[in-house]
């Protein structure tokens, strides 16, 4: 448990972040054939994937990024240099973004045990078990709590917004994908760089992670491992070029 927020706390905000009361339960993971297109790496300009919304469902279950409703992420690190704290919170709400129903995450982080920056996200699952990111809404605070900014929101369709690939349901090695894609505002993209990767977090050791490289033409000097577990999904987000930050996966609360 965290040292520096009480239990009682802690379970208090993931059942106010994902709108139930924590349960225990094993996860649900489906596999799916990968037969859906998926949009090929190119210039933001150009990047304007097709999207049917009868082939997505706001239920996740692709193994490498499961959104299990009621589910917290509990990690903890160093960011902007002040201890820091990240909950992960997958919801039982959806949101309709560009005619596809959502699932609901939120995502709170607390540097140095105040609360600064809140975000909801929205992801998908299209019918092939590949994850979709199709936006978001960011609030970065400040010490009274008061929204400061709200830069990096967007949303799937409104103003050139284009969703993107989170994951993919059969990971290929080197392949690049937009994760998302609002110019100017949210340009973050991804490739896999390893199947086989070991990591070790407070949570434990993990052999066989997915681990990749995420980087954004917003911040060039900015590159990020991040590793992914099967049934669990990111367990930590470490930095290789750009400020010295991590985040390590600490507990799970379901």
């Amino acid at each position: 448990m965290i040292g520096w927020m009480k239990p009682g706390v802690l379970l208090a905000v993931t059942a106010l972040l994902t709108g139930a009361t924590p349960i225990t339960s094993s996860a649900h993971v489906e596999h799916h054939p990968s037969t859906c297109k998926l949009p090929v790496f190119g210039p933001g300009s150009r990047y304007h994937p097709k999207i049917d919304p009868d082939d997505f469902s706001p239920n996740v279950t692709n193994p490498w990024f499961p959104l299990k409703p009621g589910r917290t992420l509990v990690s903890t690190g160093v960011k902007d240099g002040e201890k820091a704290l990240d909950l992960f919170a997958t919801t039982s709400r959806t949101r309709m973004i560009a005619g596809v129903r959502t699932r609901v995450v939120e995502d709170r982080l607390y540097l140095n045990n105040i609360l600064q920056e809140r975000t909801s996200d929205y992801y998908a699952q299209d019918r092939c078990g590949n994850v979709w990111y199709f936006g978001e809404d960011t609030a970065e605070l400040d010490s009274r709590g008061r929204v400061v900014s709200r830069e990096g929101s967007f949303h799937a369709g409104v103003d050139g917004a284009q969703p993107g690939v989170f994951m993919q349901a059969h990971p290929q090695l080197g392949r690049k994908f937009r994760q998302e894609w609002y110019a100017g505002h949210a340009e973050d993209i991804f490739w896999v760089v390893g199947r086989h990767a070991t990591v070790t977090v407070p949570l434990g050791t993990f052999r066989h992670a997915l681990r990749t490289a995420e980087t954004t033409a917003l911040e060039p000097d900015v590159l990020d491992n991040k590793y992914y577990v099967r049934g669990i999904g990111q367990v930590a987000e470490l930095s290789v070029t750009g400020p010295a930050e991590g985040l390590r996966l600490v507990e799970i609360i379901s």
